[in-house]
Formats: structure tokens, sequence, C-alpha cells
């Protein structure tokens, strides 16, 4: 491996002459200089001064830079702005938490209905629940976890600082002893008690207020079904009255009255939907920033006053809309499943996004993390770049755990930047490559982001679907940062790891192969069974449960009464099924039904075949309490979580029980699933504010004719808009936001302009809301990884989004050429590709083969662009010349509609031959070109008439 730290200080250009090539010092660097600091900020002054230090070693640099995972959590939850809670409030969080997910996993098990049937006791039931009333649940439980996670006010605002000089200045002025300045003081020290939070670590009494609001409202929905129903006919005002509804409480809605608050007669129904979208707004300023709640509450504010605007104003008088009375844009808001809070946004919440989250935090939680971070480096490790491109490959990895940005960029950095900065890569490009890769999770199958589920009700087609289309595409946006850091680790002359560094491949699966089930079984219930998205999601959380107890349970001493008793139950499963017609429970304490045939009787008990699975293993783990695993390794947060529990129950060596510890393994992925659900949940019930205002409004078709007509009709315009739009709209926004709102504003004008198809459209969208989270100023992801890096933030955002270059040219791409998406056909007609249509040569070589493969050899050349260098250094004029050939050989059609776009306008040319023949003999010129300028750009550094890294090894990948 290399012993350089950095090669900070040089320029990036590496037609940059004023820098000696290096040396062939044994360590990389140059042989009479030491290592150089990356810690940002420092002065050449400092540096110098540094410079006489002999004694620095590369370990000493790598101690320093790397970060602890408390300390990488400390910075998610800054990042977040979360609190942390201790003593009786983290024990309430984590039972409301465990709870929201015990919910969530019934709902995905058994539906709405909240029944069973208990041995010895029969059918005990619940009732069943509307959609409505599952939403509002739903919802209630992320409100309640938000008011809880995160603070009103830490008193450091722009705005409670203006308010916290108050008293200051009337002691300065009146005098401290003054009844007036008393008076401010005592209220602001009530103030303070009531809401404020300075150091994130006390529930306020505001919050616990809000808490019971936001209970209430969902009991409402819950226990006055009846009531609802008939609202929905005679509208809200119809409803009891808060004085009437209270019953004895009634009299505060009357002392209320008393000071001219007119709240004992108003409808209980309207103010309890008001107090649920204030309680929405609220949980969203907290959690998601004030952004989107201005964003959110001037569509509520439209929707009540955009009467005022005249249809005779010229360009936004299409946005007037009829006049609305606030009950009934409460009622549009808060009692409908169609639109509002309650809409298709926290359907798709509740029925796919969350039981995807739990997945996420059952694997999390098993050390499934930390295994793949492993594996990545085992693979490529000790390549050169190594750690840079095992970081590609462990954020990839982790995108299938969670789906976000920010969270993947600080879990997998706090290992990957230090290494990459160690190993040779300046701070601002180690940060760079890894939150440019953690935000491709959000678009890497199979399980995507929360965006991606989303796409399954607004466009109504199987997930299936989706993964398939977001396949390749995601496979060359990672490729495409990979070649990025091959050609720079290249350029600088970057080797990887020693090999005693990272752990050995082969013996790595070997102790961890289980982990890569779950991900098999995902795609096998989603491509092979076809099964629903929730039903596969839930097999598969029992696998995960499963799998994790058989492997704890599993010793050289445990594994013939183990799997011997696994096998034993099943089969008596299979008789009980086959004679009596139900499970062996149920028949042993007598219940019966009609026998099942021997196929029909195997199906059944495989079925419960993981529940068998559990119960036997904590059977044979609570047999064997000291039994230590030699296989799982749980995450850390769950070894913690053991050893608080067990010394808060005064029994510190029930952390060393294994069946103890596998208990707390599920309520701590139950717990942290429902943590990082809530800000989900929460951006997606707000969000559903503005689709819900669209559609009441009516204002959708006119926005739809306005977008049209400022794009002209080119669909250049309209796809640039839309890409610029989601940019903007997606800095410091979560891309679930991002992709609903743009969805319901631009989504109508792309599908009525266009013959585009709609999952391309959509895809589209969610791309450039992805690429929010690494664009500059407010690149958010870059911005952490700068803060592992500790480079400077908007020198990493920049170099992050060149580095994700690829993926604001390929959805350019697929939307004009949906072949690469593995789609035929335009429009509504496009449909996935089936084995047919690949077998059709006259329709998969010029529509998919060609294509991908232009995308492919064209990330190459924008790599060489971005860098500038390939086998060598690459000119300016090279770089032009690669930019275009990548542009040729990647979108060839929006170049050729730009410039018919631009012909047009002048009144120059028709319009756009839209042909296969057109699009080939176009890649055709882009490949040609990108030819010519590698093979002169090799000869050139055959020939060492441009300079290369002096010692540099020959590439190996």
């Amino acid at each position: 491996m290399t012993n350089r730290t950095s090669d900070e200080g040089r320029s990036d250009d590496p037609t940059d002459r004023s820098v000696a090539p290096r040396s062939t010092h044994p360590g990389g660097r140059e042989a009479d200089s030491p290592p150089i600091r990356t810690d940002g900020g420092e002065s050449p002054e400092d540096r110098e001064a540094e410079s006489t230090d002999a004694e620095t070693t590369p370990d000493d640099v790598d101690t320093e830079d790397k970060i602890s995972e408390e300390e990488a959590q400390q910075m998610l939850e800054g990042i977040d702005r979360k609190r942390t809670v201790t003593g009786w409030a983290a024990i309430i969080t984590s039972i409301i938490a465990i709870s929201f997910s015990v919910f969530q996993m019934w709902l995905a098990a058994r539906g709405f209905d909240f029944s069973a049937t208990l041995p010895l006791v029969g059918e005990v039931s619940l009732g069943s629940l509307q959609l409505l009333q599952v939403n509002s649940v739903h919802v209630a439980f992320a409100l309640i976890l938000a008011f809880i996670l995160f603070p009103a006010t830490t008193g450091h605002g722009a705005f409670a600082t203006r308010l916290g000089r108050v008293v200051p200045s009337l002691a300065s002025n009146l005098g401290e002893d003054h009844l007036v300045t008393r008076a401010a003081d005592g209220v602001r020290r009530v103030v303070r008690w009531l809401a404020v939070d300075p150091e994130r670590e006390r529930v306020t009494p505001l919050d616990v207020l809000f808490m019971v609001l936001a209970a209430a409202t969902a009991m409402y929905m819950v226990m006055e079904w009846s009531e609802i129903q008939q609202l929905r006919i005679f509208g809200l005002e119809a409803g009891r009255s808060v004085a009437t509804y209270l019953g004895p409480l009634g009299i505060l809605a009357e002392a209320i009255s008393a000071f001219g608050i007119p709240l004992a007669d108003v409808s209980y129904p309207f103010f309890l939907g008001i107090v649920g979208v204030f309680l929405v707004l609220e949980a969203t300023r907290r959690s998601l920033g004030f952004y989107l709640t201005l964003i959110v509450a001037s569509f509520i504010v439209y929707a009540r006053f955009g009467y005022i605007i005249s249809p005779s104003t010229p360009l936004i008088g299409v946005l007037s809309i009829p006049q609305g009375t606030w009950p009934n844009i409460i009622q549009n808001l808060w009692y409908n499943t169609e639109n509002g809070v309650f809409g298709i946004p926290v359907t798709v919440s509740v029925q796919f996004i969350y039981i995807f989250i739990l997945f996420g935090a059952f694997l999390e939680m098993s050390g499934a993390g930390q295994w793949f971070i492993d594996l990545a480096y085992a693979a490529t490790g000790t390549r050169k770049g190594g750690p840079a491109k095992a970081s590609i490959l462990a954020s990839g990895f982790m995108g299938t755990i969670s789906g976000s940005s920010i969270a993947n960029t600080v879990t997998t950095g706090a290992f990957t930047i230090p290494l990459m900065k160690r190993s040779g890569y300046r701070a601002e490009f180690a940060g760079a490559v890894e939150a440019s890769a953690s935000s491709g999770g959000q678009i890497l199958p199979p399980v995507m982001g929360a965006a991606a589920f989303l796409m399954i009700e607004f466009i109504g087609v199987p997930f299936s679907d989706i993964i398939i289309a977001a396949a390749i595409p995601a496979i060359v946006f990672f490729f495409g940062v990979w070649v990025m850091v091959h050609l720079e680790a290249t350029r600088a002359n970057i080797g990887g790891l020693d090999r005693s560094e990272v752990v050995d491949l082969r013996h790595h699966l070997t102790r961890g192969w289980f982990y890569l089930i779950p991900i098999a079984l995902l795609l096998y219930y989603l491509l092979v069974e076809r099964l629903t998205v929730a039903r596969s999601a839930w097999f598969t959380l029992i696998a995960i449960m499963a799998l994790l107890a058989v492997v704890a349970a599993y010793t050289e001493r445990t594994r013939i009464p183990l799997i011997g008793g696994i096998v034993t139950l099943f089969v008596a499963q299979v008789g009980a099924y086959a004679t009596t017609g139900v499970g062996l429970l149920d028949a042993i304490t007598g219940g019966s039904g009609e026998a099942l045939g021997i196929t029909a009787a195997l199906l059944a008990a495989a079925g419960e075949l993981g529940i068998i699975a559990i119960f036997v293993s904590l059977g044979v783990m609570l047999v064997r309490p000291a039994l230590e695993s030699t296989l799982v390794e749980f995450d850390d947060a769950v070894d913690e979580a053991s050893d608080n529990i067990a010394s808060a129950l005064s029994r510190p060596s029930l952390s060393d029980v294994n069946a103890f510890r596998y208990v707390t393994f599920i309520g701590k992925s139950m717990d942290s699933g429902a943590r990082t659900s809530t800000e989900v949940v929460v951006a997606v019930a707000a969000a559903g504010i503005i689709p819900g205002v669209v559609s009441a409004t009516g204002l959708g078709p006119n926005l739809t004719a306005l977008i049209k007509a400022v794009a002209g009709g080119s669909i250049v315009l309209l796809l640039l808009f839309t890409a610029i739009a989601s940019i903007i709209l997606g800095m410091g926004m979560p891309t679930t936001v991002t992709y609903i709102i743009l969805v319901s504003l631009l989504g109508p004008a792309i599908a009525q302009s266009s013959d585009i198809p709609l999952l391309a459209a959509h895809l589209f969208i969610l791309y450039f809301g992805v690429i929010a989270d690494i664009t500059p100023p407010v690149a958010v992801a870059a911005y952490a990884a700068s803060g592992i890096a500790r480079s400077d933030p908007f020198q990493t955002g920049v170099q992050a989004f060149s580095l994700s270059l690829n993926k604001a040219v390929v959805p350019f791409a697929f939307a004009l050429t949906p072949g690469i998406l593995l789609l035929r056909g335009r429009g509504e007609a496009a449909r996935t590709v089936t084995f047919a249509d690949l077998a059709d040569v006259g329709f998969s070589i010029p529509e998919i083969v060609i294509p991908v493969t232009g995308v492919f050899i064209g990330v190459i050349a924008l790599g060489a662009t971005v860098i500038g260098y390939f086998y060598s250094r690459v000119s300016r004029a090279e770089r032009a010349l690669f930019a275009f050939a990548a542009f040729l050989l990647m979108a060839p059609m929006l170049l050729l509609n730009a410039a018919f776009d631009l012909g047009g306008a002048l009144g120059l040319v028709g319009t756009v031959p839209n042909t296969v023949t057109v699009d080939l003999a176009m890649r055709a010129v882009g490949g040609a070109i990108f030819g010519a300028l590698a093979l002169k750009n090799r000869r050139e550094a055959e020939q060492g008439r441009r300079e290369t890294p002096a010692g540099a090894p020959e590439p190996t990948d």
C-alpha cells in the first residue's frame, strides 16, 4: 500500500505542470517531503511547521482522521436535529416505537382485520379498520415520535435569539428590579420551561400537549367512524360541537370562548382537522426544516385565497381557482384517502415503505452493515485506488439497507473516508466519493428509496417492473463513479491497502454468507413468485428473524438438536395439516378442519417454517443460556441495548445470554425502524397536502397548460425545467417529498407533451431529486461527508456533483431511449420487455444492446472529462471532445432534439427525425471520436510525450 496521506495542495487540473512529477519513492509520495495533512483549514505556514516532524506516520494520520461510531452517530443526530432522550423518556419512546412497528407488522401479516385465534382461548377480535383509520393511526404514531425526537426549539434560532434579547434590553434600560423587566423575565422562564430544549435532551410540556392532540386525532378516527361517514355527506359543520363532544371537559372550551375565541360552538371534527393539519406542519418544521413547511403552508393558503387571482391576469391567470371555504378545505385535507394528509403517499407508506424500512433496520441490527463493508474491502481494497472502490461497493450494499443518502454517508463514511485519505486521495475527493456513492442507494434495486414505492400507486405498475427498469441505470451510475476513482487513482499514483489490512474474502463469505439470503429471497418473491410488495417484504422479514435465530443458536454442540427439532416440528406440522386441516397447535387444543392433500399440507407448513425455526432456536438458546454464537455478530447498538436493559434490571449477566441478546435484537430493530420511519411518514403526510390542493382546486389542468406553453412544445426544455426544478426543490428536502411535489406539478405535463413512457418520466424526476443531495449550495450528503473528511464543504459538494455527472446525463438518455430501461414502446403503450422481446434481435440489438453499450462507454468518456486523465493527462481541448463523445454515446437524441429546437426557433429546420437509424448513427460517431481520442492518448502515454505518474503500475482492473 502507499504511505502518502494525500495529494492535497496540488492542482486538480492534470494540465497544471507547476508541480514536478512524483518520484519512485517506495511509499508512493515525493521522496523529499513528509506526508501532507488533510484536515483542511490549515495555512501553508502550518504545513511547513509540521513538515519538520519526522515522526509522523500514516497510522498516526489515520488515527487522527478516523471518527468513532459514536461520533458518527452524534454527527447524524446533529444533522437530523434529533434529541438524545434518557431515563423514562427513552423507555417510553422505545415502547411507542416498538408499538408502531408491531402495528405495521400486523398490517403486513394479517391486513386490516385485528382478530386472531389463540390456543385455549379461541377467537379474539378487536374489529377491523378502514383505510382512513389505518392511515390516521400510522400518521399519529409518527407525529408522537416526531414530537419526542425533535425539539420545538433549542433557543438558538434567529427568531429565538431576537426574543432572547428582550429581557437584557429591558434590564439595561429600566433596571433589573423594574416591574416590567421582572414580568418579562417571568414570561421568559415560563416559555423556556414550556418549549425550549437547548441541549436536545428534555421532552417539554409543549411536546406532551402535541403528543396528546396527535393521539386524539387518531382516537376520533377509530372511535367515531359512523359520524365521519355522515360528515362526508353533510360536511364538517354538521358534526358535534367541541363542548358537546368533550362532555365534562367541555367547560374548558367554554372558558376559552369567554375570552372571545368561539371554540365551544365549533364543530369538533372541524377543530380536530385544523389541529391535525397544524400538527403535521409543526412536525415537518421540526424534522425537515422551515423550507418545506413554508411550501406546504403556502399551498393551504392558496387553496383558500387563490380565487383572488383574476383569470384575466397575464400569465398567472391560469392559477385562478374557485373560492373555497375552510371546512371544505379541511375535509379534503384531513378526512380523505384520495388526497391530502392521508392520501396516496401515506397509503403507500402504510403498505410498502414502512415494512421495507423495517427490513433495512433488521439487516442493519443483525450486523449486515459492517459485514457488507468488510466484504467490499475484501473484494477491492487491495486494488489500485482500492479504498475508494470499496467505498462505492459498500455504499451500494448499504443502499439495500437504508434509502437515506445522509445516513449512508455518515455510517459508511466513518470507516471509508479515513482509509481513502490515508491511501492518497484528497480530502475533498474522498468525501465526494462517499457522498456520491451513498446517494445512489435510493436508485439501486431491489429496495431503492421510499419514492420508488410511491411509483407503484402513481403509475399503477408492479414493483418488479420498477426494479427491472431501474437496474441498468443504477449499475451505470456506480460503474461511472468507479471509472472516475480509478482514473484518479491512476493519475495520482494511488495504490490499495495491504493484504494484511483486509479480511480474507473466502473466509469472510464463509462466516457471513447468510446475510445474502434475505436479499436473494426478496428478489425471488418479487421477480419470480411475483408476490405483492408488502407480502414479499413480510416473508423476507420473517426469514431474517428466523435466519438470525438459527445462526445465533447454531454451534457444533447444538446443531443436531437444533436442526432435528426444526425438522421434527415441520414434519409434525405437515402431518397436522394433512390429517386435521389445521396446524399442530390448533390440533392439540381441539381445533379441526378439512384435511389437506400432501402438497397443500407441505405448502401450508412451509409458510410457517420461519416461525418454527424461531421458536426451536429460542428453545435451544434457553436450554443453553451460556451458549456463545460463533457466527452472528449483532450491531454494536444491540450489544449496547442489551447491556443497558440488563443493568436496568440489575442482572448484568443477562447481556451474555444469547436468547436475551436475540430478543433485544428484535426489539432494537423494531425500535430503530420506527425512528427511521418517523421522518419519512411526516414527509409524505406533509407532501400529500400539495397534490391534495392541486386536485381539490382544479389547478392541475391549468398548471399543465401553463408548463406546456412555457416549454413551447420542446421536450428538451420540458425535461430541463423538470431537472432544474427537481434540484432546486430537492435541496435540503427528502427525495420522497421532491418526487411527490414534482410528480403532482410536472408529471402530467411530461406525459401529455411527449411520448416518453410514464415510468421513464417518473424515474427521471427521481434521479434529479437524488442529485439534489449532492448539489451545492445545499448538498446535505456532501456536507455530511466533509465533516468526516475535514474538508471544505462547498468544494466537496462540487466534487461530488462532478463524480455524479453521469447521474445527470443518464436520465435524459433513458427518457429519450426507453430501451435503456428495458421498456418497449412509447407513451402509454410502453411495457417491460419479455424474453420474446429480447429474442427479437431486430428490436433488442438496436434499441437495447447498442444504447446500453453506448451508455457504458459514454460514462468512461465522461470520466476522462471530469478527471482529466485517461492513459495520460488529457488536454482541455481533448476533455471537450471526450465530453462531446460522451453525450453522443449516452444521449444522442438529446443533442438532436436540442439542435432541432434551436433550428426550429430560427426557422431553419423542421421536425426531429426520431428514428432508430439516426440514433445509431450518432452513437457510432460518438464511439469513433472516443476511440480516436483513447488511442491517441494511449500512444502519447507510451511514447512519453505526456507525463504519467512516476512509478505508476499498469492498471489492474
